[in-house]
């Protein structure tokens, strides 16, 4: 039988996600919409990334993090 993991608390599924590479490095990262909403609810996941200062897309079930405080522009 296999156990079913623990679910991670709000403040430990973004400290997970802000450990990435990619993120530590002030890339981009891309989350699952219901992801967010599950794990750390759709407003404090938004007040987390506007206290870091980081711009925040949503397109197709999916938000992608830009994770430092450079301007975003929309080429087309």
């Amino acid at each position: 039988m296999h156990s079913i993991p623990a679910p991670l608390s709000p403040e430990a599924w973004l400290t997970h996600m802000f450990s990435a590479r990619s993120a530590v490095q002030g890339g981009v990262l891309r989350r699952k919409t219901r992801d967010v909403e599950r794990y750390v609810g759709r407003e404090a996941f938004l007040a987390e990334m506007r206290r870091r200062g980081f711009s925040v897309v949503e397109n197709a079930g999916q938000f992608v993090i830009f994770c430092n405080r450079e301007p975003i522009r929309r080429i087309l």
